[in-house]
């Protein structure tokens, strides 16, 4: 697969073996005597149509060129997926949002899954089997589960005995989709582990996990490391929220204002003692009400 620069960007070594680029006119691999219903290859964007029964119809513009960003610096990391329905003519099947990307980024052509029949049974027998294969990277994994559960429809139990591993563990793949595509490029590139990523996630701020992916690099840590940079992170949190709590004088003055002026108060205190008492008011009556009461 190529990138935006040119560069040779893999999916990883179990999808390029599994789907291999291939010319249109001649698409099909066998596995294990059977064929696939699709392959991978760079379709121009031109050639793409609209899905027809996309029920997304607003796509936000500021996330679009956020992604447009992240495609022009990383590539695409998982391809659309595109039917074919002619000579050189697709339809979109999955991924609007980031063939949108590609367009806004300048791409002329996208990795695109292509699918050459709707056939759902042949995909997800590919799909199964690819998963079994050793040389998978997670990142890999978490794709072919996803496809699995968006495009065959698969409940995540019926998908758990179809591969044979636990909910919790499918589970565990999928959330890998959800970090940020830094991240996402780290697990694919081998540069990080599924252990190293799994740590991170439990981290709620994308900038912590980038930060932590940062140390991650240039210290060589280990996974027992992130956890604990992770449980210091939230000890940190938690005793913060704790030394913002107010001593008991300003609490009863809390309480005293609010009862005059029947809104929310709350005060902000520095280190030195100084601070602020805020009154919320709700609209421009509300506050000639409370500018009314200074008076009473």
């Amino acid at each position: 697969m190529s990138d935006i620069h040119g560069k040779k960007k893999a999916l990883g070594r179990g999808l390029s073996a599994l789907l291999e680029n291939a010319e249109t006119e001649n698409p099909q691999k066998e596995i294990s005597g059977e064929y696939t219903a699709e392959y991978i290859a760079q379709v121009r964007v031109d050639q793409i149509e609209p899905n027809p029964f996309q029920p997304r119809v607003h796509f936000d513009e500021t996330e679009l060129r956020e992604l447009a960003a992240s495609i022009q610096e990383h590539g695409i990391i998982q391809p659309i997926t595109i039917r074919k329905i002619g000579h050189n003519k697709y339809q979109l099947i999955s991924g609007e949002r980031r063939l949108k990307a590609s367009v806004i980024g300048g791409l002329s052509q996208v990795p695109a899954y292509v699918r050459l029949a709707n056939d759902e049974q042949m995909l997800e027998m590919a799909l199964v089997e690819n998963i079994q294969r050793e040389d998978l990277n997670p990142l890999e994994i978490a794709i072919s589960f996803q496809r699995l559960l968006d495009e065959c429809r698969i409940k995540q139990e019926d998908l758990s005995q179809k591969v044979g591993k636990d909910r919790s563990t499918i589970s565990n793949y999928i959330r890998l989709l959800k970090l940020p595509t830094e991240i996402q490029v780290a697990v694919r590139d081998n540069l990080i582990t599924m252990g190293h990523a799994r740590a991170i996630i439990n981290v709620p701020q994308e900038r912590s996990q980038l930060i932590i992916l940062k140390k991650i690099l240039e210290k060589k840590s280990s996974v027992r490391e992130v956890e604990e940079m992770v449980r210091n992170l939230g000890r940190q949190k938690t005793t913060a929220s704790h030394g913002a709590s107010l001593p008991d004088k300003f609490e009863k003055a809390k309480l005293a204002l609010h009862k005059k002026f029947l809104s929310k108060i709350d005060f902000k205190l520095n280190k030195k003692g100084a601070g602020a008492i805020i009154i919320e008011f709700k609209s421009a009556d509300d506050f000639e009400r409370i500018i009314s009461k200074f008076d009473s």
